[in-house]
């Protein structure tokens, strides 16, 4: 064998003359492959014993919530924190309705769940006697317990029935029968109530104030003694009062505003309600009430005024108030304004035109004979 010629990448001998040596492609010699080898290998082993390791704490969580331990669990390091970053998601007080304070009765439908664990879930309704049937622990007393405690209750029930470590139970009420607001008075509605809300929200639910309505209210409230008065003032959208927080099983009393009561010769006659914010004078009063007829007596007209429990009569001219000759006086609650009717003016009223032109003619003639 020529010993000159080159074996694989190996050259054994110089090359012969006139021929141009070829410079040979670089390629990892067999030490150094070895190495890249053994380097891949620990690289591999040290990937295998974090995946492993990763695995075994999964393992141990999960036993943790199911009562069971995972060969991985079985060892000496403490478990793994999570990291700052990535939290794991906690039940919180958002995640519940009504919330956490809400008392428990018969009829109200609930839906209880263990956190982190889709198996167990129920939506059940409490019985008359207040109890929940539920997966594992039966029957369960919740009548007359806050959402917090039913839910260390149940929680207590399925660790001590070995069924789960450390369970979180999440209750959710779903529809309460007891929870309402009562709206009494000129406006007439039951309001579903399961927490705290706002007076503003509780009256713009029922309807909002009508126009007849007072915007003093009272609330009755079960264990207060006295009614809770609260004045809204003229404007129910930017009033500050009306943030006054209402409680299920409230009572809202909404009574009648003060009126003034208009009778006699007026367009129309009735209650015409004051405004808590304007006051009203008689001149105005006439006006809402579509003005004066013909047969009026426009200076007989009374006022009628109620002070303690005696009432006073106030004559009034209204045509020197019109006229500018006296001053327009202003009404207050539950006064009466009577105008009397003139006979002779409301027989020609009723007569009419041609019934005027008629009895004129009928004079007439009669005493032309």
């Amino acid at each position: 064998m020529n010993s000159n010629f080159p074996i694989g990448d190996l050259v054994c001998g110089p090359p012969p003359k006139g021929a141009v040596a070829a410079t040979p492609e670089p390629r990892t010699s067999a030490p150094s492959l070895r190495k890249s080898v053994v380097a891949w290998l620990l690289f591999a082993s040290c990937c295998v014993g974090a995946a492993g390791r990763a695995f075994g704490q999964a393992g141990s969580q999960s036993g943790a919530q199911t009562g069971t331990q995972s060969p991985g669990a079985m060892t000496n390091e403490a478990p793994a924190q999570p990291a700052a970053s990535s939290p794991m998601p906690i039940a919180n007080q958002a995640m519940l309705y009504p919330g956490e304070d809400f008392t428990l009765s018969a009829g109200d439908l609930v839906a209880v769940a263990v956190f982190m664990q889709g198996d167990y879930a129920a939506t059940v309704r409490l019985k008359l006697d207040g109890t929940a049937e539920l997966p594992l622990i039966g029957s369960v007393p919740l009548q007359g317990l806050t959402v917090q405690a039913a839910q260390n209750l149940i929680a207590d029930r399925l660790r001590t029935g070995g069924f789960f470590n450390q369970p979180e139970v999440t209750i959710r009420v779903i529809d309460t029968v007891n929870g309402s607001v009562m709206v009494t008075g000129e406006m007439r509605a039951q309001i579903p109530l399961a927490n705290e809300r706002s007076l503003r929200d509780v009256l713009l639910t029922a309807g909002g104030l009508p126009a007849n309505a007072n915007h003093t209210v009272k609330i009755v409230r079960p264990g207060v003694a006295e009614p809770i008065v609260v004045n809204l003032g003229p404007d129910l959208a930017a009033s500050s009062a009306a943030n006054f927080p209402v409680h299920p099983h409230d009572i809202i009393q909404v009574t009648r505003a003060s009126v003034v009561y208009v009778l006699g010769a007026f367009s129309h006659q009735g209650a015409v309600p004051l405004d808590q914010a304007t006051p009203l004078t008689l001149l105005q009063l006439a006006a809402l009430s579509g003005g004066i007829n013909y047969e009026g007596k426009y200076d007989d007209l009374r006022l009628i005024r109620t002070v303690g429990t005696e009432r006073k009569v106030i004559d009034v001219d209204i045509k020197k108030i019109r006229d500018g000759k006296a001053a327009d006086p202003i009404l207050q609650a539950n006064d009466i304004v009577f105008l009397p009717t003139d006979d002779m003016k409301a027989v020609l009223k009723n007569l009419g035109v041609g019934g005027v032109i008629g009895l004129v003619s009928l004079l007439y003639v009669v005493r032309s004979f």
